[in-house]
C-alpha cells in the first residue's frame, strides 16, 4: 500500500495525470486533474486498487480527501469509479454537509449516484466524518497505522480495538509491530 509519491507532473489528460518519480511514469487517476501543474515537483496522496485484472492507482491532493474518498468506497454498491467524481464535483465539505444532514437531492447530483447509493452513503457515514477523526472517532494520529492494517486484512472493528493501547510516539514500524502483536492475541 502506498501513502503518496512525489515527483514531476509530466503530463496531465482529463482524467489523469502521469507522474515521474526515479524515472517511472506513474499513471495516476484523479479527481482533478487540472488542480496539478505540468513540470512542478509536487506530492500526491495515493489510493492503489489491485484486482484480478488490473492494478490501478489513484491520486489526491491532500489527506483529507484521499481519506474521504477511502470512505465513500466501503459504502456498499459505491466504487472508485463512482466516488472520483464525487470528489471532483464539490468541496470536502459539501459532501459531509449533505450527509450529516440527509440531503439526498445533493447527493443524487453527482454522477451515477442514485437514490439508492445516496440512501446508503447517508446510512453508512452519517455520523462518522466529523473533523479531525478518521472513521469510527478514532483521532488523526492513527492514519497512517489503519492504512496499513486494512492492507493486511484486518477489519476496522478489530483495528479500533488495539489502537488504544498502541504508543503513538514510537515510529510507526513499531506501531505496526506493536498492533501485530495485540492482534493475533
Amino acid at each position: 500500500m502506498y501513502g503518496y509519491i512525489k515527483g514531476i507532473v509530466t503530463e496531465i489528460e482529463s482524467t489523469y495525470i502521469i507522474l515521474e518519480n526515479n524515472g517511472i511514469g506513474y499513471l495516476i487517476y484523479t479527481a482533478n486533474p487540472y488542480a496539478f501543474k505540468e513540470q512542478e515537483e509536487t506530492k500526491v496522496y495515493l489510493y492503489n486498487q489491485i484486482r484480478e485484472d488490473e492494478n490501478t492507482l489513484y491520486g489526491f491532493t491532500s489527506k483529507e480527501e484521499k481519506d474521504l474518498f477511502l470512505k465513500l468506497i466501503d459504502v456498499k454498491g459505491l466504487g472508485p469509479k463512482m466516488a472520483l467524481p464525487m470528489l471532483a464535483t464539490d468541496s470536502i465539505n459539501g459532501i459531509v454537509d449533505a450527509i450529516e444532514r440527509e440531503n439526498i437531492l445533493y447527493l443524487k447530483k453527482f454522477p451515477k449516484i442514485g437514490d439508492k447509493v445516496a440512501r446508503q452513503i447517508i446510512l453508512d457515514l452519517k455520523g462518522k466524518l466529523v473533523a479531525g477523526a478518521t472513521s469510527n472517532g478514532i483521532p488523526n494520529n492513527y492514519d497512517e497505522l489503519i492504512d496499513v492494517l486494512k492492507g493486511l486484512g484486518y477489519k476496522p472493528g478489530d483495528i479500533k480495538h488495539v489502537l488504544p493501547q498502541i504508543d503513538t510516539t514510537k515510529p510507526i514500524e513499531e506501531q505496526i509491530k506493536e498492533a501485530l502483536k495485540l492482534m493475533l492475541r
